[in-house]
């Protein structure tokens, strides 16, 4: 007896990143149940206007649906391949088989085949977003907010251009990275939800539905169009010529893309900080990991290098996606090809978030087990804790009636004198202010208070734990505001 062959669900890009939450709806055999969904939405809409008579549209039972939705990629290639030498066609075919003798005639009227694959296409994105990727993104911002949480009074040295800048809080920079994640998040929201369908015809301008009634027969002020897409839960575009204006979907795109940036600056920002000199945050290792394949002291930052991969590899599948951008005509065949490599961009996603939400034995994100190490970062900041407060120093000399130009003072004379001594600015300005009168009327100026501030640079933070604060503030009202706190 033979049996049915299993089903080919491996996703778009490479054979090495396949996250299994996506084959719904990008695994190779059901890349055609959204386009399925469609066909069976315009079968449904032609019975309950009368085109179709009423024993010829019970034809279509649950059943028949059921096997429709259910054909495989790797049928519909061997019909194109061995028959029509078209895929929409091919698939027609094998549909007109299942739905038996009466309904066959019907089905695909009154369709171009981008009527279909358009909006197929648009279904099946949104639909990958709202079931998987969303409630992934949720988990992410939810893990990422108790870490910052945990670190908003985390002292850490801020840098710019990879050197010792000025005091923050682990929180702080944590809150940089999540506040992209909730602005591109709600990005995300916005554009999924203007995601839009086609049922328009060959040029877009639903010649077959006007001339033959379709639009009179839909009645209650709707078009045929509006009755079909309503089904699936998508508005019509404004115009669309034979396929949809691609700005609907590329901007969605856009935004995951701009996802990915957000976790590869994360994976950045965390490899950076795990090198062996700087070591303030640490992945997991995990039991029987291995480092090096021969070194076995090494600790690689293997998951934080790959979110910063994902960018790399989805900054350049994007690229197919502005080529897509134009055609010839109201459509030439051009971006058929490049258009079924779109989703790769949501795998990249999608492994990303997997990476970060890889649960250890007791239910633990990875993302939740960074780890920050506080005397690191204490040790860090206190290298150059003698010379952080350069920024407030020269601005209070200023404002305390200096007369010369307080910037060159420290950076001429009084930063170079504390890098040889190891000394504080502070007490390195109290020597120069015994021979210097204008320099010592203007400490003498300081007020008290903030003269007291340059010997406590720990306490140079400005508002790095309220803006932290801020954030979470407001990523956990985003949260509550989608019904997803």
């Amino acid at each position: 007896m033979s049996s049915t062959p299993a089903l080919n669900l491996a996703l778009p890009g490479n054979p090495r990143y396949q996250p299994k939450q996506l084959q719904p709806w990008f695994g190779y055999d059901n890349l055609y149940r959204s386009l399925g969904q469609v066909e069976i939405a315009v079968l449904q809409v032609l019975g309950e206007i009368g085109v179709i008579p009423p024993e010829v549209s019970s034809c279509l039972t649950p059943q028949v649906i059921e096997a429709l939705l259910n054909i495989r990629t790797t049928e519909v290639d061997e019909v194109e391949r061995t028959i029509t030498k078209h895929d929409v066609r091919a698939w027609v075919r094998i549909a007109q088989g299942i739905v038996g003798e009466q309904l066959a005639p019907w089905v695909h009227v009154p369709l171009t085949s981008y009527d279909a694959i358009e909006t197929a296409r648009a279904f099946q994105f949104r639909e990958a977003y709202q079931q998987a990727l969303r409630p992934a993104l949720t988990d992410g911002i939810k893990t990422l907010v108790a870490l910052v949480k945990r670190n908003y009074a985390t002292l850490q040295i801020g840098r710019t251009h990879g050197q010792h800048a000025l005091p923050i809080t682990v929180g702080f920079w944590l809150a940089t990275i999540l506040s992209r994640l909730v602005y591109n998040f709600e990005e995300m929201e916005r554009t999924s939800a203007r995601l839009v369908g086609k049922i328009s015809g060959a040029v877009g301008a639903y010649n077959a539905q006007v001339a033959l009634g379709f639009n009179e027969k839909s009645g209650r002020g709707q078009s045929f169009e509006d009755r079909v897409l309503r089904k699936l839960g998508l508005e019509p575009a404004l115009i669309s010529t034979q396929i949809l204006p691609p700005e609907p979907l590329s901007y969605f795109l856009y935004a995951c893309l701009m996802m990915i940036a957000t976790l590869g600056q994360l994976g950045r920002d965390c490899r950076h900080l795990m090198r062996s000199e700087i070591a303030e945050i640490g992945e997991p290792f995990e039991e029987g990991q291995v480092g090096s394949s021969t070194m076995a002291h090494k600790r690689n930052p293997i998951n934080f290098e790959q979110l910063e991969g994902m960018f790399i590899r989805s900054k350049n599948e994007f690229g197919k996606v502005l080529d897509a951008l134009i055609s010839e005509h109201q459509r030439d065949l051009v971006g058929s090809s490049v258009s079924r490599d779109f989703p790769i961009i949501l795998v990249n996603l999608m492994q990303q978030l997997n990476t970060l939400l890889r649960r250890d034995r007791l239910g633990v994100p990875f993302l939740g087990r960074i780890s920050v190490d506080v005397e690191a970062t204490q040790r860090n900041f206190e290298a150059s804790s003698h010379l952080i407060l350069a920024e407030p120093l020269y601005i209070a000399l200023q404002m305390a009636g200096f007369g010369g130009d307080a910037h060159e003072l420290l950076n001429s004379w009084v930063v170079p004198a504390a890098t040889r001594t190891g000394r504080p600015l502070i007490n390195v300005l109290e020597d120069l202010s015994e021979t210097d009168e204008v320099i010592a009327k203007a400490l003498e100026n300081i007020p008290p208070h903030l003269r007291n501030l340059f010997y406590f640079p720990e306490n140079y933070i400005g508002l790095a734990r309220k803006k932290a604060q801020e954030v979470v503030g407001v990523a956990e009202s985003l949260l509550t505001r989608l019904n997803l706190g």
